[in-house]
């Protein structure tokens, strides 16, 4: 019976990857299996995988939370190259993508609700487990296969490469959005860092035809914000000065930052009875409850996560109709340990992206 094949009957397809091995993080070639194609599943050859911040949280196990070999990606974007016998929504040769996550309980609640991300038994694309116990292996590799309700359509006009960072970075800044309804003409959002979140945010935020000021600690990123990514203001978050000039003059602030950072100051920012801080990034500590803050100006502080495989769909639909693609630095895979080193220093401009198809085989030796 199916059900009493062995593990390696079940992932019976030779994958190569990068892997760490342990918590220094350092990625290394690693040869590995994914299960035969299911009826239900999505083969896809993979040409180019974002790698983000959470990828380095995770291959250094810095919330104690995962095991090695670890192959991490899951900004995944390639080629259908076969299709189960009943998928209904891809055929071969479709631009396909898999973000976050490569299952559910599918019953839940928050699954009923399409919002997959924020099911109990969700399983993520790198660094979890199938129900069987198989570990998940992410996109740091030459294919993926994926049941088709966690596969995402990529929309001709959208370039793959560029394309890529949205499955996490865009689908996380525009679930926040919508979600909390910081997403209509004319309001006033504010944006905490330019990296790989804040800057697809900005360019979310405006499209939604919004006030945009990014908040950030550079004085060099003034330029970046304003001429490139269409900002209408920059402030300067340690500037005293600056900051008093800006009190309660925003309706919602967007915090993509993952180092920790006092957020008492940016909640100043908001206005009162309706000013929204809402906290994307994830730092390695917990940050203090400035109480009195929220209280004294009836302010909010909430969370978000990646958005469901619809949202995301949907994120992605959205960003080629308003041609949206993160802006990237393309590197061979043999780099990535270069690149994991520059992104933990803000050495990046936004978005580091493997070139899977080119790189990954020359790299093995």
């Amino acid at each position: 019976m199916a059900s009493e094949k062995s593990l390696e009957e079940k992932q019976a397809v030779n994958t190569l990857g990068w892997a760490a091995m342990d918590s220094s993080g350092v990625l290394s070639p690693f040869a590995f299996s994914r299960r035969a194609t299911g009826e239900e599943d999505v083969r896809l050859k993979v040409l180019y995988c974002g790698i983000c911040h959470s990828d380095l949280g995770c291959i250094k196990n810095e919330w104690g939370w995962c095991s090695y070999p670890l192959v991490p990606g899951h900004e995944i974007v390639g080629i259908a190259t076969e299709v189960g016998s009943k998928v209904t929504k891809f055929k071969v040769g479709d631009r396909v993508g898999v973000g976050c996550m490569v299952g559910s309980c599918g019953t839940c609640q928050n699954c009923t609700q399409n919002q997959e991300s924020y099911c109990p038994e969700v399983i993520m694309t790198c660094a979890s487990a199938y129900p069987d116990g198989t570990p998940t292996y992410g996109g740091f590799s030459n294919q993926m296969v994926a049941n088709e309700k966690f596969v995402i359509r990529i929309p001709n006009s959208l370039p793959l490469d560029a394309a890529a960072p949205l499955l996490c970075a865009g689908s996380t800044v525009y679930s926040a959005m919508k979600f909390y309804g910081l997403c209509s003409p004319g309001l006033h959002l504010g944006v905490v860092g330019l990296g790989g979140l804040g800057h697809v945010a900005v360019k979310f935020a405006k499209a939604f035809g919004m006030k945009v000021t990014v908040i950030s600690t550079s004085l060099g990123k003034k330029e970046e914000a304003i001429n490139q990514l269409g900002a209408d203001s920059f402030l300067i978050n340690t500037d005293t000065e600056q900051m008093q000039g800006a009190m309660e003059i925003m309706d919602g602030i967007i915090d993509t930052v993952s180092a920790l950072h006092p957020i008492e100051p940016l909640l100043g920012l908001l206005k009162s009875h309706q000013g929204k801080l809402i906290i994307v990034g994830l730092p390695n500590k917990q940050p203090e409850l400035p109480v009195f803050s929220l209280i004294n100006g009836r302010k909010m502080i909430g969370g978000s996560a990646v958005g469901g495989v619809k949202e995301t769909q949907e994120m992605i639909d959205f960003a080629a109709e308003h041609n949206i693609t993160a802006d990237i630095e393309i590197v061979p895979m043999d780099y990535v340990n270069t690149a994991m080193e520059r992104l933990e220093k803000g050495d990046v401009k936004f978005r580091f992206v493997i070139d899977v198809e080119n790189t990954l085989v020359a790299a093995q030796t």
